[in-house]
């Protein structure tokens, strides 16, 4: 960054280590030199960069921990350009001036996101084509289909964990493991999945003293994923990684696996939490989706607008000395990449509560080259997520005050940090089931191998004979019943019309969903 606003001398005289610093609520609290605001200081980062975008217009000058410098891209125009120009700007930090000066310790907060990885999310060029190329083609070869029938069928299995109680807290007990037994599943170890695979994840991402024994005990598991898939190679995510015609060895296989499920992990759990939120607080958004004016797809697009996964992403690197939002830009000055601020850019959304149904230019998943491989399967554990849980416990609602909901914030992200809720109880229901409200005690009726089939008619058995008896009274010769005098014959009801097949329309749904 520009040495005339990014000065490195202390706000204080040298050796003033007593004098107090300005306390919370008051306006030089959380500025370093320069009086440039520090991001990681901020309790409120959304007032915060509406400030900055007052200030200093769509790009902005801000400070991390340890005071370095970065500049934070407020614009949605000026983001899609810091994405979309590969010569101008790169994921690689080897190149960051801070870093390449020493001013980066190796136990810095965000060393885990910033240090350079051998990976396609740091890599440019060749390697990131190569890298690149066999995470898209493991996604390429999702079954959609199959995926939203084991999401329901993992619906099944969390909520038959809660159901019968008839309260529930929907962050811990569902939101965070509904995606880990989804994404476990996709990369192909579902018995990994497991309440401390789940707790190792959160445990990571937190940043906590014991996020180092985590992250080895997640890779544990997918080195073992890797190895078996070498020498039992299969039709899912790993396998296809393992068998890419780029050749990556299990170093390169297992590490890209780690970024592949915390991410999606991560940012499907945010998701699914932040919709079933909007879902229980506000009766209007309810209402739309009960009464039919919005999907859940519609409804999962508006929260990636209003409450991306991330708030920032880090972090991109000048190449060479250039200009971006009104900002000189110099080569080696890092820039947050901003979903939150950006998607409620002014320029774009004049009225940031504004219904965005249908438009999906917003930027959660990135874009660009790096743009999220796996977008799509998030999108899907978020939509069935909570269809299914709306299916499986419809008078849920929320039993705390709006208010008194509250998130853990970082620069990287918002979290919420419980949900309470209540139900009626409901007994569990089995996994291969579609997810229901109602109690069905009847046996499946047999149907005809046919799009649309109707049930079979069973033949009704045939009359008895009028006139026999017990007790083998009135027989005639030879010990056969006398009938006696045949009467009219009794008419024979028809059979019960079946119940005509469900619409195109009815049937298709059913398919999507994977029942």
């Amino acid at each position: 960054m520009t040495p005339e606003s990014h000065s490195q001398t202390p706000d204080r005289p040298a050796g003033d280590s007593t004098r107090p610093g300005p306390p919370p609520g008051c306006p030089a609290h959380g500025l370093g030199p320069g009086g440039l605001a520090r991001l990681h200081e901020s309790d409120d980062l959304k007032s915060l960069y509406e400030q900055l975008r007052e200030k200093h217009g769509p790009v902005a000058p801000v400070l991390v921990h340890d005071d370095l410098p970065l500049w934070i891209v407020l614009g949605h125009a000026e983001s899609q350009q810091l994405v979309r120009s590969p010569a101008q700007f790169t994921k690689d930090s080897r190149i960051w001036s801070p870093l390449r000066d020493g001013l980066v310790k190796p136990d810095h907060p965000l060393m885990p996101h910033i240090a350079w990885q051998p990976m396609c999310a740091h890599t440019e060029g060749e390697n990131h084509h190569r890298w690149r190329g066999a995470i898209d083609t493991a996604v390429a070869a999702t079954d959609f289909r199959s995926l939203r029938r084991y999401v329901n069928r993992s619906v099944q299995r969390v909520v038959n964990r809660f159901c019968e109680v008839g309260e529930a807290e929907l962050v811990s007990q569902y939101a965070e493991h509904l995606p880990m037994a989804v994404m476990c599943h996709v990369l192909g170890m579902p018995d990994e999945y497991d309440d401390r695979m789940v707790q190792a994840a959160r445990d990571m991402i937190r940043g906590t003293e014991t996020a180092i024994a985590s992250n080895a005990y997640v890779m544990e598991a997918l080195n073992r994923l890797t190895v078996r898939r070498r020498k039992e190679p299969q039709d899912d995510f790993t396998g296809h990684l393992v068998s890419h015609p780029a050749g990556l060895s299990d170093e390169e296989v297992s590490q890209h696996l780690r970024v592949v499920l915390i991410a999606a992990y991560e940012a499907t759990a945010n998701l699914l939490a932040n919709v079933l939120r909007q879902v229980l607080i506000d009766p209007r958004f309810r209402s739309q989706l009960n009464g039919g004016q919005m999907t859940v797809p519609q409804a999962v697009e508006q929260l990636l607008w209003d409450e991306p996964p991330f708030s920032t992403i880090f972090a991109y690197y000048a190449k060479q000395d250039t200009e971006l939002g009104g900002q000189r830009i110099r080569k080696g000055d890092g820039l947050l990449f901003a979903p939150a601020p950006a998607n409620v850019d002014p320029r774009v959304r004049p009225d940031p509560t504004a219904d965005m149904q249908g438009n999906r230019s917003h930027l959660a998943f990135g874009g660009g080259t790096h743009e999220c491989p796996g977008q799509d399967i998030g999108r899907v554990i978020a939509e069935v997520g909570v269809d299914a849980l709306l299916m499986r416990l419809p008078d849920v609602e929320l039993s705390c005050d709006e208010e008194e909901l509250t998130f853990t914030e970082s620069i990287a992200s918002r979290h919420l940090v419980s949900l309470p809720v209540h139900f009626t109880p409901r007994p569990q229901q089995e996994i291969t089931q579609a997810p229901s409200h109602e109690v069905d005690t009847k046996p499946p009726a047999a149907y005809d191998w046919q799009i649309g089939g109707v049930p079979r008619q069973t033949p009704a058995p045939a009359p008895a004979a009028v006139g026999a008896s017990v007790g083998g009274a009135d027989t005639g010769v030879g010990g056969v019943p006398d009938a006696g005098p045949v009467p009219a014959a009794v008419p024979v009801p028809p059979p019960a019309q079946p119940e005509p097949p469900k619409g195109a329309w009815q049937r298709f749904l059913r398919w999507w969903r994977g029942y």
